[in-house]
């Protein structure tokens, strides 16, 4: 069952104008429930463009997007949005952090106060309650950013490079929390990721894009069993290796299998 679809998505920036710049060019796929979708391609193809048309904060010039049976044209709080930055409050403590989306949607319920404490305790953070931002580390503040967007209980969640600013290490450790957490609450997401390594462990399927404007070149469903989704130990598995290896050549670099395993390219 389809939770998101994109059908004919083109963004045409300064359109009519000398400096017209198609950015997408007719983009269609669609997401299904409890799946997670990554999209991958050459850097500055249009990833962004296409997130920020499926969040509502950009118009398509052409073709539509449908959230959970609606139409979107404007940003209206139908989809979760996590950023590669984690945009805390400062002077909130990781408790009401946590609680801001919910506090912008309306009145915070007793029941949502104790689910959001139950998140914080379950999800690595029993004892920061109380903390602000800048008592925590970088992969804790992902996290608090992680929980905020749950919080919400969206139907559909954007990750938009959200583990690219961590180091290698806790960038594994956040990789393995959050699909996790997602399989568990079987969430829809949509990532967007430079990281090829990290799209083959958290996706289903992976969306490859050409260069500007961006088009769909291709599509990878990835069948890999539960067991075989350790961020590490996947990384020295033959199917890794093999998926690994077509989508980077799709995307135009040559790759030794010796420097697979520890690969994390910025593309």
């Amino acid at each position: 069952m389809s939770v998101l679809s994109a059908h004919d998505v083109q963004v045409v920036f300064n359109q009519g104008e000398p400096e017209e710049v198609e950015a997408i060019r007719r983009i269609s796929f669609e997401l299904n429930k409890g799946e997670t979708l990554a999209i991958v391609g050459p850097s500055g193809c249009g990833k962004s463009t296409l997130f920020n048309a499926i969040a509502g904060l950009i118009e398509p010039s052409s073709g539509t997007v449908v959230v959970e049976g609606k139409h979107i044209e404007r940003a209206t709080g139908h989809v979760g949005y996590m950023l590669q930055k984690d945009l805390l409050l400062p002077w909130r403590s990781v408790f009401d952090n946590i609680l801001l989306g919910l506090e912008v949607r309306g009145a915070v319920s007793a029941a949502d106060r104790a689910r959001v404490l139950d998140m914080v305790r379950r999800y690595g953070l029993a004892g920061f309650e109380s903390a602000k931002p800048a008592q925590l580390s970088g992969g804790m503040r992902q996290r608090v950013a992680f929980m905020r967007t749950l919080a919400i209980d969206p139907g559909v969640i954007l990750l938009d490079e959200p583990f690219s600013a961590l180091d290698f290490q806790t960038r594994l450790v956040l990789q393995a929390e959050v699909m996790s957490v997602i399989r568990e609450r079987r969430k829809s997401v949509v990532l967007v990721t430079h990281d090829i390594g990290e799209a083959i462990t958290m996706a289903d399927r992976i969306l490859v894009l050409t260069n500007r404007p961006a088009e769909v070149k291709s599509v990878h469903r990835i069948e890999l069993e539960a067991v075989e989704r350790d961020p590490i130990k996947l990384r020295s598995s033959a199917k890794f290796n093999e998926y690994f290896q077509a989508i980077w050549a799709e995307l135009g670099i040559q790759i030794g299998p010796s420097q697979v395993a520890s690969a994390a390219p910025p593309l």
